[in-house]
């Protein structure tokens, strides 16, 4: 089943004009100049301004990049992490793990619903350390905190102990376990000595799933589209799901985000057709395969139709406080949210900066009304729900204009069918898409310099571009703004400039005058992806490697900039070592230096895993990085590929002694020195 449906080639749903068309109806020219500098291996440089194609823009990470960088692992990948030479990582935290007290895990056993929600849950993704307080100087441990990890979806055969998943009859007990197998896990983690461990039992441990009960806040709380018979009020949810990547805050909250939520829903009313709001968003008769509309109602889109409008938020979680509801913040708006950047500017104003993780969708910024209180904690408890929702439109000549999606402003009035805030909250994609937002090669992850506020992000690959004019593309358009029908495929433009873009690239903006909550930016392309081995022009990229070998990579999904100022990239390519990846081999983490764009490859993974999840202690000594679905296997719904991290160690054998296992990984420098220098 597609667990990543943004891969596949269904229908983008965005409609808007790019960059080129703009250009061609004012100088058909200037739009075949463009082209061209765009057709190659990167843009030519004199659109941009000189801040922002000047590469010494973001200063040297301090300590430098040290490391002696990896190989690539290409066929046949080792099944393992590796690490530099001076370095160790270790398995940490992994899927079916106890998060206080249960007993160890046993692979040859499927778990129920009560023992999941006692354990670690699949496929960790994002995840931040949240530092303990001190009476020291920095006033934060780097000995002993809470882990936040993210649990993006599972692998049904994996959780059920089948290789025929799908041709089982799906009983309320499977959808249950599934449920409490997504969300958050929450634990306490310890250094001891010289290494680090989980703390069980721990009165901060917990998990969130799709059951745990959640307060809906802000614009689109009690909102008409967010109620049910279950919750007439339109205020409570239980759960959340797909959580992909994920933000935190300086208020020491967790930020999780709903990414691929369509695919849970589904329905057994024959002769479905979806509405406007629901195509847009992805819903459809069968959903990913999950089955859950099967045997929990509220999945069934036709039993509970609002049921899906309650998902696709970001989900504020108070990791210090076990007691506390998690709250699903309404003003950040709707869509298949990636990640949650959160930056405090001059004057103590709050930006949120996310992405819209499909094919040809968009970037969004989130200003709030109020400004961070330091002193006091509980004053900025709700600082997410009132602000102003903006959508990113990047023009020629490198500027970019963010555009408001205020009810009431632009073209989303009640003549074109706005009702209040709390609808544009919830159908932001087609919001933006009524705005004219620029649609972009699926935006992933967003990291922030600690320093100079400059923004990146990883816009991971796109095939739905092309180069013919936008007259030939049969679309048909709701009044809303929506697509309906046809085949959407945008023309390149200068922030997506290449047609197959199976490699990816990364973008980088700083907004005007350096004020987060500036309505302007100036931007360029960082780094555009690629094999440097393929003869393709557009396809070798313009990685500068560091000495010593290629750092070539594709598809950046995670990005993170450590307090020193290095920029980490982390990869989530499709088919290891094979077809197009052949040069590149197994998924990577490479630190980069934003200052030279020098790229060192610090650590190869399993087959067909997605690395992902980087965050280490304030101290910078200790690191923490997921892989999620090792050995995942696209052909089939059970996963043999691999047998990390256990490698049968377990005692088990047969189909339990190679069942993989997605984890969290501690990486930690020999020396006990900060990772990367």
């Amino acid at each position: 089943m597609p667990l990543h449906p943004e891969n596949d080639t269904s229908l983008n749903p965005s409609p808007n004009e790019n960059i080129f068309d703009v250009i061609e109806r004012a100088d058909p020219a200037r739009r075949r100049f463009l082209k061209l500098a765009v057709g190659g291996t990167a843009l030519s440089m004199t659109a941009f301004p000189l801040s922002m194609r000047n590469a010494g823009a973001a200063p040297a990470p301090v300590g430098g990049i040290g490391f002696t960088p990896v190989p690539a692992d290409t066929t046949p990948i080792t099944d393992a992490v590796t690490v530099p030479p001076g370095y160790t990582a270790r398995t940490f935290y992994a899927w079916g793990d106890p998060i206080s007290g249960a007993s160890p895990f046993n692979p040859g056993v499927a778990m129920t619903e009560a023992e999941q929600v006692q354990r670690c849950g699949m496929h960790h993704d994002g995840m931040h350390f949240f530092p303990f307080p001190t009476s020291g100087a920095g006033g934060v441990s780097s000995e002993r905190g809470i882990l936040a990890i993210n649990h993006e979806y599972t692998d049904e055969g994996l959780l059920h102990n089948s290789t025929a998943v799908g041709t089982l009859t799906q009983t309320a007990a499977m959808t249950r376990a599934s449920q409490a197998a997504h969300g958050v896990s929450l634990i306490e983690v310890r250094k001891v000595g010289n290494d680090w461990r989980v703390v069980r039992p721990s009165p901060f441990a917990r998990r969130i799933t799709a059951a745990t009960p959640m307060r809906i806040s802000g614009p689109a709380a009690g909102h008409a589209l967010m109620r049910t018979a279950a919750d007439p009020s339109g205020t409570e949810v239980l759960g959340t799901v797909n959580n992909c990547a994920h933000g935190y805050t300086p208020w020491g909250t967790y930020l999780t985000c709903e990414e691929n939520f369509n695919g849970y829903f589904g329905t057994t009313v024959a002769g479905f057709t979806a509405t406007n709001l629901e195509r847009r968003y992805g819903i459809s008769a069968s959903g990913f395969g999950y089955r859950w509309h099967l045997t929990d109602p509220r999945f069934d889109v036709r039993v509970t139709p609002n049921e899906p409008n309650r998902f696709g938020w970001v989900v504020e979680v108070d990791p210090f406080n076990p007691r506390s509801t998690p709250v699903k913040r309404t003003a950040l708006g709707r869509f298949k949210h990636e990640s949650a950047a959160v930056v405090v500017g001059d004057n103590n104003k709050v930006v949120v900066y996310m992405g819209d993780d499909e094919r040809n969708d968009y970037i969004y910024k989130f200003v709030c009304a109020g400004t961070y209180n330091p002193a006091n904690r509980g004053a900025n408890r709700d600082l997410l729900d009132s602000g102003t929702l903006y959508v990113a439109k990047f023009e020629n000549n490198g500027v970019g204009r963010w555009l408001p999606l205020v009810f009431g402003q632009g073209e989303l009035t009640t003549a074109n069918g706005w009702v209040d805030q709390g609808d544009v909250c919830v159908r932001a994609r087609q919001a933006a898409d009524r705005e004219g937002a620029t649609m972009m090669d699926r935006p992933e992850w967003i990291a922030v310099h600690p320093v100079t506020r400059e923004v990146y992000v990883t816009l991971t690959n796109n095939n739905r571009r092309r180069t013919t004019p936008h007259a030939t593309d049969p679309v048909a358009n709701a009044a809303d703004g929506s697509t309906l029908a046809g085949s959407a495929r945008p023309l390149v433009d200068a922030a997506n400039p290449r047609p197959d873009n199976r490699y990816g690239h990364i973008i980088r903006w700083r907004e005007t005058g350096n004020d987060v909550a500036a309505t302007t930016f100036e931007w360029d392309i960082f780094v555009l992806c690629g094999d440097s081995l393929n003869s393709a022009a557009n396809l070798s990229g313009n990685i500068v490697d560091a000495p010593n070998g290629s750092a070539d990579y594709g598809a950046p999904d995670g990005l993170w900039f450590d307090k020193d100022g290095r920029l980490w990239v982390q990869t989530d390519q499709q088919g290891d070592g094979a077809g197009d990846w052949v040069n590149i081999g197994a998924n990577s983490m490479s630190a980069v230096d934003p200052s030279t764009k020098m790229t060192y490859r610090f650590l190869t993974s399993p087959p067909n895993c997605e690395v992902t999840g980087v965050i280490s202690t304030p101290d910078g000594r200790a690191m923490w990085i997921n892989i999620q679905h090792p050995g995942e296997d696209w052909s089939a719904s059970f996963k043999a590929r691999s047998s990390w991290p256990d490698n049968g160690a377990n005692g088990a054998t047969g189909v339990a002694a190679v069942k993989p296992r997605s984890s969290t990984v501690l990486i930690t420098k020999n020396d006990g020195g900060v990772i990367g220098t």
